[in-house]
């Protein structure tokens, strides 16, 4: 596990300041939306209370097709095309239509700040202020106020720079998840749904190369992970050492408010039943920032890209809703019947059909799509010069 680097003492000094693009957060989303930016001449400060890649808050796997979209398949860690699913009453082993990789947190995390031109500073984000006169967001931080007309809130669930939606666990519409990380890997990609385990969610093994990803994940957010967690480590003979737990977002939230865009699981951006976040943050991030990239060359104010960015996230409504629906149907399903039903959905026609609309909902042909900063920064025109942002209200 990563060990703690951020500045402490006299290394923090005071970084108030303007700047064109303020981007607070500095995981899947924050640093996708800063890869965007890449060679586009804004001046794009990113914040976190961390260094980059210093906490990992998930299991990290992600289609492996991601991963090689985006020039990171050297943070891999293990690839899986099958996935065994466990219940009481039956197992099945699903061949995949493609494949699953795990891979190193801050491996992955270093890569994409290497395709960013962005400055990186540590500093906690305590809130925000109303939209100024000349345009720009001020954001008071433990380490001064920063300020820019375009700021990017992708800091997680709690929704920092959020004006009124702070809603709190365990009412928030949000899942519990906590994991073991124990050495040794494994050669299986699997899941258990089973309410030995877990009433409404599921368990899982990801194996990663020398370790061993095991956890366990609630829908209900009242329901504590941890006895079950280390139930689920025992049974499979692992230690129970090298905690790591998070809140897990199962809705979609607003893609902006107040001026401010939302990007990762501040927007609610995971999936509902897989609980899968890491594609969407990048996919969500990119598309974030193109809009800010092209609020920069002047090609449009800030709200149109607000409009462009919200209807783009709104888009996505009716499948993470549909995704959700099925989340809370399975809970639902009598054991006796639920590991037949999985043998059944295990026939190769479905099974190709279902993972391959899954994967449609955040598919790695969007990275491709966007122009990345190797396209940017190899053309021959040079980048635009940042220009000023509208200062009217921006949609909320």
């Amino acid at each position: 596990m990563p060990t703690r680097a951020t500045k402490r003492g006299a290394e923090r000094t005071p970084i108030d300041g303007s700047h064109d693009v303020l981007i607070c957060g500095a995981s899947f989303a924050g640093l996708a939306v800063a890869r965007q930016l890449a060679g586009s001449g804004a001046d794009v400060l990113v914040i976190d209370r961390y260094e980059i890649g210093e906490r990992q808050t998930s299991a990290c796997g992600i289609p492996t097709e991601w991963m090689r979209q985006l020039g990171l398949l050297a943070a891999e860690r293990q690839r899986f095309d099958t996935l065994v699913l466990h219940t009481p009453h039956g197992d099945a082993r699903y061949r995949l239509p493609w494949t699953f990789s795990t891979f190193d947190y801050r491996e992955l995390c270093d890569l994409l700040w290497e395709q960013c031109d962005a400055r990186f500073e540590p500093a906690k984000v305590d809130g925000r202020g109303p939209v100024a006169g000349d345009g720009t967001i001020a954001v008071t931080t433990d380490r001064g106020t920063i300020s820019a007309p375009l700021v990017v809130d992708a800091l997680g669930w709690r929704r920092m720079l959020s004006v009124g939606d702070g809603v709190q666990p365990p009412d928030a519409p949000l899942s519990r998840g906590l994991e073991v990380h124990p050495e040794g890997g494994g050669a299986d990609l699997e899941v258990w749904i089973d309410r030995r385990y877990v009433p409404a969610g599921y368990g899982w093994s990801f194996p990663a190369g020398e370790e061993t990803r095991i956890g366990v994940g609630s829908f209900q957010p009242r329901f504590h992970v941890r006895e079950t967690t280390e139930l689920l480590a025992e049974d499979l003979g692992r230690d129970r050492v090298r905690y790591q737990g998070n809140w897990i977002p199962h809705k979609l939230r607003r893609a902006t408010e107040g001026g401010v865009f939302f990007a990762g699981d501040s927007a609610g951006h995971c999936l509902p039943l897989t609980a899968e976040g890491i594609r969407t943050a990048l996919y969500f991030g990119i598309a974030l920032g193109q809009e800010l990239r092209a609020v920069v060359a002047g090609e449009r104010t800030r709200e149109e890209a607000a409009e462009r960015y919200a209807e783009f996230h709104d888009s996505h409504e009716w499948k993470f809703r549909w995704m959700l629906r099925v989340q809370k149907l399975i809970p639902r399903i009598p054991p006796r019947l639920l590991g037949p039903a999985i043998k059944l959905m295990g026939r190769r026609l479905f099974v190709e059909w279902s993972f391959n609309h899954y994967l449609a909902i955040a598919p790695p042909e969007f990275a491709d799509s966007a122009p990345g900063p190797a396209d940017y920064l190899a053309s021959s025109q040079s980048p635009p010069t940042p220009t000023s942002t509208s200062s009217a209200g921006s949609r909320s």
